[in-house]
């Protein structure tokens, strides 16, 4: 008889594993519960009381009460459009002067400082270790009319073009649209510099030298290869230029005379002396849409919205 072989023991059938519990699920939530907190009393509420105060009659003695008066909004911009318009025209000057001025040293850093690109970025960086308002206040001893730099336009004859273009009067700068737009390119100078540097320096060097074996100049190489590339750091640098120095009112306050005031000095005054509180946070409402429509349209134009 043939011999029966035994079938081999059945391995037994793998247990199923319980689901695994999603530990750390709410960990992120928590993580940004203080951000979000620190939005909302900070940011929200005073939006909201703002948006109350602006839709709001009545007096400082007898008190404000909620009357849905969106009045205030056409009243307010009927009578300050001509510091709207100069707030934008200030704030675009001055925008245009801190890329002209701030693009070439942040590619000086990116690409040819060297063991030098430390300290030119601590120099850079050092006005922010000083108060603003002093800062301000020292343009006031740079531009003075007996100064060397007055001395030197007037030599130059510098004075006379800007005279014909309305930018000085006389032979001085100071109390004119040109020493509010110093002041303000001087002062947001460094929100330019630091991101056209952050996007200058992540561009492959190999680009260049790509560019430079196809036989192209160093103008069509920066043209076709290096300021598209920037390009984020461009709006970048733009939008914090621009933002802030619209709605500053400080530098037109010590640099500038009434005929130099801005949307911000208007709000200043409103609130701090006129006490007039609907027309303030009308103007504050009407400032922050007017920013927020122009910065959405230049994003959009720009070809960046991956950076909102």
């Amino acid at each position: 008889m043939a011999a029966v072989t035994e079938a081999p023991p059945l391995a037994p059938a793998p247990q199923e594993k319980p689901p695994r519990k999603k530990r750390g699920r709410w960990t992120p939530y928590w993580l940004l519960l203080p951000g979000i907190l620190w939005l909302i009393v900070f940011f929200a509420l005073p939006m909201i009381y703002q948006g109350s105060t602006s839709i709001q009659t009545g007096s400082l003695e007898d008190g404000y009460k909620v009357t849905w008066h969106f009045a205030t909004y056409w009243d307010a911009l009927s009578e300050y459009w001509p510091q709207f318009l100069r707030s934008v025209f200030y704030a675009a000057a001055a925008t245009i002067l801190c890329l002209l001025l701030g693009y070439p040293l942040a590619y000086l850093i990116a690409f040819r400082a060297g063991r030098w690109r430390n300290l030119i970025m601590i120099l850079v960086i050092a006005p922010f270790f000083t108060s603003f308002l002093i800062r301000t206040l020292a343009w006031k001893t740079i531009l003075a009319d007996s100064g060397p730099v007055v001395g030197a336009l007037n030599t130059l004859h510098v004075l006379d073009v800007t005279n014909w273009l309305g930018w000085t009067s006389g032979d001085r700068v100071l109390a004119t649209p040109l020493a509010v737009v110093c002041g303000l390119t001087y002062n947001f100078l460094p929100f330019m510099v630091l991101p056209l540097y952050t996007s200058l320096e992540r561009i492959d060097g190999r680009l260049h030298e790509a560019a430079g074996d196809l036989y192209a100049k160093p103008f069509t190489t920066f043209r076709k290869v290096t300021f598209p590339l920037s390009m984020p750091g461009v709006v970048s640098g733009t939008l914090l230029t621009f933002i802030p120095a619209a709605g500053d009112y400080v530098n037109a306050e010590l640099l500038g005379s009434t005929d130099t005031r801005m949307i911000g000095n208007v709000i200043q005054t409103q609130f701090l002396r006129i006490l007039d509180y609907p027309t303030a946070a009308a103007l504050s409402f009407i400032l922050m849409a007017a920013i927020l429509a122009m910065v959405t349209i230049y994003i959009r134009k720009s070809g960046t919205e991956d950076l909102v």
